[in-house]
């Protein structure tokens, strides 16, 4: 019995210990435990494989994904970062920039500007095109002069209060219809997603005339194409008590973790310490710093479990890129089932 225990240990779970960590790699796979049926099924997958969506936010999406590997988990994460298409500032032609903003660092800063253009609506341009088309280009104009304020008082210092348009802001970028654009996107609302993001400051004279072309793109050639902020997962903690931990030593374990991991309940006058929600845990082992407690947990995290974290740029809401995501994985699933039908078996 303590040796299946152990083999379940090694199967489930990656345990932390006070110098390193066990059990880091995936051992079930058929004939390496005697007993044990590991030999994908896709019915017993389908069984454990499930998706719980935890917390749901404007630009933010925390999920569990529970009953996969780990390289279709960072297969999901990598397709999230780099492969989602979204629509961002590619091409800036400066007609007038007289600002101390060199037109390259200019062009840098106005690519990376998020813009709220949905990438599904519009086709990739062709690598040789100059010159954009209403299917797979937006068009963007930015002109704007900072000018004296006659009305300011003589002895103010207050740059806002001197001068009209001498922060240059991205809600000053306007959407240029091109080609019948105007018809195609009747309730369109291309804009940057953030009004506030700072471009450039100017002085009295200083003035800045430019044209973007916007293009569908993905982070893989250029993180301005990336459509999350962060997308990231870790495993879900699983935090073990080997014996009753009471009084002082309660109190001393509730401090080595982070808030609401461990709480105190007082039965029958005595202070005993649980676990009331390890998920909240970050894992900083503190606990292994007191001689008296590091014998008394066991610190682990469930193999299979993987707590997803998205957070959007703004661009597309967090639920259409992860399902985006699903679907560019399962395309290339397809693929490369069709290159396995396209060869010839000899």
């Amino acid at each position: 019995m303590a040796a299946r225990r152990g083999t379940e240990e090694m199967r489930d779970r990656v345990v932390l210990g006070e110098f390193g960590v066990r059990n880091v790699h995936t051992t079930d796979f058929p004939g390496n435990y005697p007993g044990y049926e590991d030999a994908w099924d896709q019915r017993r997958f389908e069984e454990a494989f499930r998706v719980d969506v935890i917390r749901e936010e404007e630009d933010t999406l925390e999920f569990d994904m529970v009953g996969i590997d780990a390289a279709i988990a960072n297969a999901f994460r990598r397709i999230l970062l780099a492969e989602v298409p979204t629509m961002a500032v590619e091409k800036v032609f400066v007609y007038n920039n007289t600002s101390i903003v060199q037109d390259e660092i200019l062009a840098h800063r106005l690519g990376l500007i998020p813009i709220r253009a949905d990438p599904r609506l519009f086709e990739y341009r062709n690598q040789g095109d100059q010159e954009g088309t209403e299917i797979d280009t937006l068009q963007f104009q930015l002109k704007i002069k900072c000018k004296r304020n006659p009305q300011a008082a003589k002895e103010s210092s207050d740059p806002d209060e001197l001068y009209f348009n001498h922060k240059v802001y991205s809600k000053h970028m306007t959407w240029v219809p091109l080609g019948n654009q105007t018809d195609l996107f009747p309730d369109a609302d291309f804009r940057p997603v953030h009004d506030d993001i700072l471009i450039a400051l100017l002085r009295p004279g200083q003035e800045i005339d430019v044209l973007m072309h916007c293009v569908k793109g993905i982070g893989k050639d250029h993180a301005k194409f990336s459509p999350v902020a962060t997308a990231s997962y870790r495993l879900l903690p699983d935090i073990t008590l080997l014996q009753p931990i009471e009084d002082e030593a309660a109190e001393t374990l509730q401090k080595c973790f982070s808030p609401g991991v461990i709480e105190i309940q007082n039965i029958n006058g005595k202070k005993v310490a649980r676990v009331a929600n390890a998920r909240l845990d970050t894992f900083s082992r503190e606990v292994f710093r007191h001689e008296g407690l590091k014998n008394l947990v066991r610190l682990a995290r469930v193999r299979n479990h993987y707590i997803f974290s998205v957070e959007s740029t703004g661009i597309l809401p967090p639920d259409v890129l992860v399902s985006e995501a699903i679907k560019i994985l399962m395309g290339k699933c397809q693929r490369f089932l069709n290159e396995l039908d396209s060869v010839s078996m000899e």
